[in-house]
């Protein structure tokens, strides 16, 4: 399994920004599919994840603001981030976790928040 992301930028504080995910290879070996922010000298910290069945997961920081969301067809999960505040800025990583699980990262795409 590889992940792709993209549709990361610099948007003002308030401002929004959609986040794309799209899986290749082995898609169906997929258990859920999650996205990640990691910020300098921090560790990756889970934003949000949706499972093959469609049950979303959310970090409090976020939930009201962000919404995960998945195109089954395209094997695309899409992030759509609104109300952004200058906390959210970061690399988001888009990881894909397959039912043994072991996991497939993206390279990671920039989220910055100008206040």
């Amino acid at each position: 399994v590889q992940v792709v992301e993209s549709g990361g930028g610099l948007v003002q504080n308030g401002g929004s920004l959609r986040l794309s995910c799209a899986a290749s290879g082995h898609t169906f070996s997929i258990a859920s599919i999650g996205w990640y922010r990691q910020v300098p000298g921090q560790g990756r910290e889970l934003v949000a994840d949706i499972s093959q069945s469609g049950k979303t997961n959310y970090a409090d920081a976020v939930k009201g603001r962000f919404t995960i969301s998945r195109d089954g067809a395209a094997d695309t999960v899409y992030l759509q981030m609104d109300s952004l505040k200058p906390e959210d800025t970061g690399v988001y990583y888009c990881n894909a976790r397959t039912w043994v699980d072991s996991d497939a990262w993206g390279q990671g795409t920039q989220v910055t928040v100008s206040s």
